[in-house]
């Protein structure tokens, strides 16, 4: 038989790691609050900073009436929020996040709490650390092996505002593969996170 309690607790897990996703379709304006004629803070814009794929950005929270939906500015810094209008916007959701601790060089991804991957990555040397805080993807993209950023990137919504001097790479952070192995486990990057093209 069903066990109530237990069926409680899956749906209160499920409610707690289910995050709403919108698909950002043009440049939306980014409001103070959710309401018309509030400030605007900045834009959501309808493709990625370098390539141009899709945004499909992270809803922090609703307003009352969910015509809204807070989200993350991307690639603004200072680090800001804005209200966004949803309402006639694709939604979908996900289960899946990648949290990094800086202090110990981990990667850990996770569905609906419960791990499924950890591993040793390289994060932000001391003069370029890599910024603190929620980030959603924006970028899905395939290189050839031997690069830099290694067979695989993906690209995040925020951006290094402390460049290493003499640095051309761009300034949009990521989670991607390297060519430097040994690189892995220590602070490293311009920012980015790095993790071996063998895990």
């Amino acid at each position: 038989r069903p066990n109530p309690a237990a069926i409680a607790r899956e749906a209160a897990l499920v409610a707690r790691y289910t995050n709403v996703l919108v698909r950002v379709h043009r440049t939306l304006p980014a409001l103070a609050r959710p309401q018309p004629g509030a400030a605007q803070v900045g834009v959501v814009p309808a493709g990625s900073k370098y390539y141009g794929l899709p945004i499909v950005a992270w809803v922090e929270d609703f307003s009352a009436d969910g015509r809204w939906g807070l989200v993350e500015l991307p690639y603004s810094w200072p680090r800001r929020e804005g209200w966004i209008r949803i309402g006639s916007l694709h939604r979908r959701t996900t289960r899946i996040r990648v949290d990094v601790d800086l202090s110990e060089h981990m990667v850990t991804v996770t569905k609906l709490g419960r791990v499924l991957f950890r591993a040793p990555g390289a994060t932000g040397r001391s003069s370029s650390p890599t910024p603190v805080g929620d980030y959603f993807v924006t970028d899905r993209v395939p290189f050839s092996a031997g690069g830099s950023l290694g067979s695989y990137a993906f690209g995040i919504s925020g951006i290094q505002p402390r460049l290493p001097a003499g640095w051309s790479g761009g300034n949009q952070l990521a989670i991607h593969g390297t060519n430097q192995p040994s690189s892995i486990g220590t602070s490293a990057s311009a920012g980015c996170i790095r993790v071996s093209e063998s895990t």
